[in-house]
């Protein structure tokens, strides 16, 4: 059985910084390119950040320059490093089993996901 199980998540103020984890299992994660989307109340999925299996990274404009993506294979886990979080960023993050063009998908296989708020 494939799981994606997040962690992490939090109430921070603006500037703040959290730290996304992701820990898989029923797969071959060093083969499968892993992606971070978000849900904000009301909106639809969105595209975060892509990490493929060559190590190579994407990143959104409204992150780039302040989220990082990464992984270690030995520990089926992914992560995703939050710094200069803004209120903009709210919204539940949830751990992808695919690229970037598959993440946003219905029936991608992704976790339950993991509440951030980034509040005053």
């Amino acid at each position: 059985e494939v799981q994606l199980v997040e962690s992490g998540g939090g109430t921070v103020q603006p500037g703040g910084s959290l730290r996304l984890s992701c820990v898989a299992s029923g797969f071959i994660f060093s083969y499968i390119p892993m992606t971070w989307v978000r849900q904000a109340p009301g909106q639809d999925l969105e595209w975060v950040s892509t990490i493929w299996t060559s190590g190579s990274t994407e990143y959104s404009d409204s992150v780039k320059g302040r989220f990082t993506i990464s992984r270690d294979d030995d520990k089926n886990s992914l992560y995703l490093q939050m710094d200069d979080l803004k209120t903009e960023d709210t919204a539940t993050y949830h751990c992808v089993a695919a690229g970037r063009a598959g993440s946003t998908t219905p029936g991608a296989t992704m976790g339950q996901g993991i509440q951030v708020t980034v509040s005053a």
